[in-house]
C-alpha cells in the first residue's frame, strides 16, 4: 500500500502546563463532583470485584450524562442545532443477534440540496460503557456546520451488556452500510471519514482494524480517532505513568474488564486492544489523523500508536492540543476548544473535502 503524504498542517508546541481556563473549568467541575467522586472512590477500591459492578456502572453513567448535559448548554451548539436537519436510520446487523443499529444523521441546511456530500461517521465517548449517541448531538451538529459534512452519529451497543468485539462491529457495519448506500444517502463514497472520541476513539480504531483485516480500508478516505483508548498500558506500573494516567488507570482496568468477555484470553487480540495490531495489518489502515491532548490520560498510548502509524506510512497528522486535558476541547468556550475545532476544520478540508 502506498505511503500517505502528510501536509504538515500543524506545529503545536507543548506548553508544559494546563491552560488557565482549563484549570478553572476543572475546579468548577464539568461533572457533578459528588457523583464523580463517589464513582472514582468506588472503582479505585473495587475495580476487580464484580460484586460492585452494578453500582460503579450506575455512577459512571450518571456522571457521563451530567457531563454531556453541561456541554449542551453552550450557545454555539444550540445555534448549530437550528442549522441542521436531523433524521434517523437503522442499520441491520446479525453478528450478535438480530439488531438494528440506530444512527442519527445531521445534515447542514447548506448541504441538503447536494447529492454527493462528505460523510463523518462518529462513535461517541463514554468508555464504551456509558453515554448515548443523542448526548453527543450538540458537539456533532456544531462539527457538521463548521466542517461542512453530513454526520452519522452511531448509537453502538455498550458494555457490559454487549461485549467486545460486538460494539466495534456495530460501528463497522454502519461504515459498510454508508459506503454501500452512499447514493441514496446523498454521500460521495470517495469522501467518507470515520471518527470517535475516547471510548468512541477505541471503537473507531477497532473498526480500522476490521477494515484492514478485510482489505476494505479503501472505503474510508480519512480516520480521526480522538483521545482514544488504545491498549492495556493502564495495567502497567503506575509509577512510570503521567499524573493523568495514574489517576485514571484503575478506572480503565475496570472498563476493560467490563468490555471483554474474557480479558485473559483476549489480551493479545487487536479487537480488544487495537494498539496490539500487527505491523502488517497496521500498514493497511486508512489514512489517519491521530488526535490527542497534552495532558490526556491516554497520551502515552496514542504517542506510541502515532509512532507506529508514521512508520507504517499511514499517519497524516499527529495532533496534540497544548494545555488541554481529556475532553476539555469539547467545550467551545475554552481556548483549547477553539484551537481544536479549527484543527478539525483544517484536517477535514485538506484531507477529506479536497
Amino acid at each position: 500500500m502506498t505511503r500517505v503524504t502528510s501536509k504538515g498542517l500543524f506545529d503545536f508546541k507543548p506548553s508544559g502546563a494546563l491552560d488557565e481556563d482549563v484549570v478553572e473549568w476543572m475546579k468548577n467541575g464539568a461533572e457533578d463532583c459528588g457523583t464523580w467522586e463517589r464513582y472514582v472512590n468506588l472503582v479505585n477500591e473495587h475495580w476487580d470485584n464484580s460484586e460492585y459492578d452494578e453500582e460503579i456502572i450506575s455512577l459512571y453513567r450518571e456522571s457521563n450524562s451530567l457531563f454531556f448535559n453541561e456541554m449542551s448548554k453552550f450557545p454555539e451548539y444550540q445555534e448549530a442545532s437550528r442549522q441542521v436537519e436531523t433524521r434517523e436510520i437503522s442499520v441491520p446487523t446479525s453478528h450478535d443477534g438480530d439488531f438494528k443499529v440506530p444512527v442519527f444523521v445531521y445534515t447542514p441546511q447548506s448541504l441538503t440540496q447536494n447529492s454527493r456530500n462528505a460523510a463523518y461517521i462518529y462513535a461517541h465517548g463514554g468508555g464504551v460503557i456509558a453515554a448515548t449517541a443523542t448526548e453527543s448531538k450538540p458537539i456533532l451538529v456544531y462539527t457538521a456546520v463548521q466542517c461542512g459534512v453530513v454526520v452519522f452519529n452511531v448509537d453502538y451497543r455498550l458494555a457490559p451488556e454487549t461485549k467486545s468485539p460486538n460494539n466495534i462491529k456495530d460501528f463497522y457495519e454502519v461504515v459498510k452500510y454508508v459506503s454501500l448506500n452512499a447514493a441514496s444517502l446523498g454521500i460521495d463514497p470517495n469522501k467518507i471519514c470515520i471518527a470517535g472520541d475516547s471510548g468512541g476513539g477505541y471503537i473507531c480504531l477497532g473498526a480500522m482494524v476490521l477494515l484492514a483485516q478485510h482489505n476494505e480500508a479503501h472505503l474510508v478516505k480519512l480516520a480521526i480517532p480522538s483521545q482514544p483508548m488504545v491498549d492495556d498500558y493502564s495495567f502497567g506500573d503506575p509509577l512510570c505513568m503521567t499524573v493523568e494516567e495514574r489517576y485514571d488507570h484503575l478506572q480503565r482496568r475496570h472498563a476493560y474488564r467490563l468490555i471483554s468477555s474474557d480479558l485473559n484470553s483476549q489480551k493479545s487480540c487487536p479487537l480488544m486492544f487495537p494498539g496490539k495490531v500487527s505491523d502488517e495489518i497496521l500498514s493497511k489502515f486508512p489514512p489517519t489523523v491521530l488526535d490527542s491532548r497534552e495532558f490526556d490520560m491516554f497520551v502515552t498510548e496514542t504517542r506510541r500508536l502515532a509512532h507506529r502509524l508514521r512508520r507504517a506510512g499511514r499517519l497524516l497528522e499527529y495532533i496534540v492540543i497544548p494545555g488541554a486535558v481529556h475532553s476539555s476541547p469539547m467545550f467551545p468556550n475554552l481556548k483549547c476548544g477553539k484551537v481544536w475545532i479549527q484543527a478539525m476544520k483544517k484536517c477535514i478540508q485538506e484531507y477529506l473535502l479536497d
